[in-house]
């Protein structure tokens, strides 16, 4: 499992282990991770034209030391200092020593034309201007340096994180860095893991400075094994209602694909049966037809061990109150989210799961959408608080939080070809199945939302699917985690 802390963590855990060590010797060690990670990207380092961005913090010192090892391979470097009577003394030294070169701001056009020129012919470009303490995007110093690299033919490599994107919560509030490659040391941000910063990131690499951080995190990110440790398994005694049930209330008259989409989500999950409720059924038992279909409503359908409301439920009301009502875990999607009354939500006792897209969560925070888009990580906070209630939020990087305030989420497998019409209701289906299974809320979301995900990308190969491809792809995500 892929872990991330917040800045005051990583502060702390920085500050013991310097207390431990010769000064100077963690910030060696970060410099020669960041040194091997950028003559890696270059592959011959001989010869090779190396601009360093440095700022006045100490990643513009990682900046100057790692510098100073590439010149000392026989690269040629020059820092842009920003802030020259504050840069990092050692590390200028260090540079100098090995023959690198500086150029100093202050002199306003004359510093930025010289930067452009040099940033221009550049192989590889070091960003050291701000460390993970930034706040608010670059200041107008810096924000045309970010500029000159983006647009010229170098590898950008950022140290630690992208100057200018927000480290504890991904955000970004100004111009920034987009990198290439992020050499990050001791553990990964949180704003490495979330968008829009995670957009900034490109690739990350994790490098190892010996620090002793706690076991619980601020973000986790499921890998295979922690999904296939987390997947129902049918034993030797199971039968279908051993493995459980899930119920599906979904679909209308005018969305009865949505239905169809849901349950085969549901199929794919894990339970032993699928029970369906609503005016969708002739849709779901002709495609479906092991499907126990039932006309009776939620409350009389039969047994479940959790349900699924709301997906193409247009503006039935009654579905989702009875469902809600009932003491199993729920699901909530869709038009469920805009249906479902808040104190009701709040008063379950058994395990809410509610699963909106950006725009549906700002509908409910009384927000923007490009208000949810830009903070998704305090966005999913702050509803899974507001209706005491896991909330799973679909988007570019999927977040799912319980609502005690403690470890969120975050779902690595997404591609964008899952924007599509219904790929939503599968997923809606495939996490209520993990419910019935008896899966938490938390682990139903991050390995429905996990396998959903993967699900998407076997079943693209890069090139655009439907819903119902992406559930048929399903098995072979399962597998793939598995084996």
């Amino acid at each position: 499992m892929r872990t991330a802390y917040s800045v005051e963590t990583v502060r702390t855990a920085e500050r013991e282990l310097m207390a431990r060590l010769p000064e100077g010797a963690l910030m060696q060690r970060a410099a020669a991770g960041l040194a091997a990670a950028c003559a890696d990207v270059l592959g011959r380092v001989y010869g090779s034209r190396v601009v360093l961005l440095v700022g006045s913090g100490d990643n513009g010192g990682d900046a100057l030391y790692a510098g100073a090892r590439l010149a000392g391979r026989g690269a040629g470097v020059t820092a842009l200092l920003l802030a020259p009577e504050r840069t990092h003394a050692g590390g200028l030294a260090a540079l100098r020593r090995a023959g690198g070169g500086t150029v100093a701001g202050g002199d306003g056009d004359g510093f930025l034309g010289t930067a452009r020129e040099l940033i221009r012919r550049a192989d590889l470009v070091v960003d050291g201007i701000v460390g993970i303490g930034g706040k608010g995007g670059l200041r107008p110093d810096a924000a045309p340096l970010a500029e000159f690299a983006a647009d010229s033919r170098a590898v950008v490599v950022a140290v630690d994180l992208p100057s200018g994107v927000e480290a504890d919560t991904g955000e970004v509030r100004g111009p920034a860095v987009r990198a290439d490659l992020t050499v990050t040391f001791g553990t990964h941000k949180p704003g490495l893991l979330i968008d829009p910063a995670r957009e900034y990131a490109g690739s990350v690499r994790l490098v190892d400075i010996g620090l002793d951080l706690p076991d619980a995190a601020e973000l986790e990110a499921l890998q295979h094994v922690d999904v296939a440790a987390r997947l129902p398994a049918p034993g030797a005694e199971s039968d279908k209602y051993r493995r459980g049930v899930v119920g599906i209330a979904a679909g209308s008259a005018r969305y009865p694909g949505a239905a169809v989409l849901a349950v085969s989500g549901a199929l794919r999950g894990g339970a032993g049966a699928v029970r369906y409720v609503g005016p969708a059924a002739d849709a779901v038992i002709s495609r479906f037809p092991e499907t126990l279909v039932s006309d009776l409503g939620p409350a009389r359908a039969g047994r479940v061990q959790a349900w699924v409301v709301g997906p193409g439920a247009g503006d039935d009301a009654s579905a989702v109150a009875e469902v809600l009502e009932a003491e199993v875990p729920v699901l909530v999607d869709a038009d469920g989210l805009r249906l479902a009354d808040r104190d009701t939500v709040r008063g379950r006792t058994a395990p809410t799961l509610l699963t909106p897209h950006a725009g549906e969560a700002a509908a409910l925070l009384g927000v923007s959408r490009e208000s949810v888009e830009g903070a998704r990580l305090a966005s999913v906070r702050e509803l899974a608080a507001r209706y005491g209630a896991t909330v799973l939020l679909k988007g570019s990087t999927t977040l799912v939080a319980d609502p005690g305030g403690g470890v969120v989420r975050v779902n690595p497998t997404g591609t964008a070809w899952l924007a599509t019409a219904g790929s939503g209701d599968v997923l809606s289906g495939l996490a209520g199945s993990l419910l019935a299974s008896g899966l938490s809320a938390l682990d139903a979301g991050s390995v429905g939302a996990y396998l959903h995900g993967l699900a998407g990308r076997l079943a693209a190969e890069g090139a655009p699917v439907g819903a119902h491809d992406v559930a048929e792809a399903v098995r072979d995500a399962w597998r793939d985690v598995m084996g």
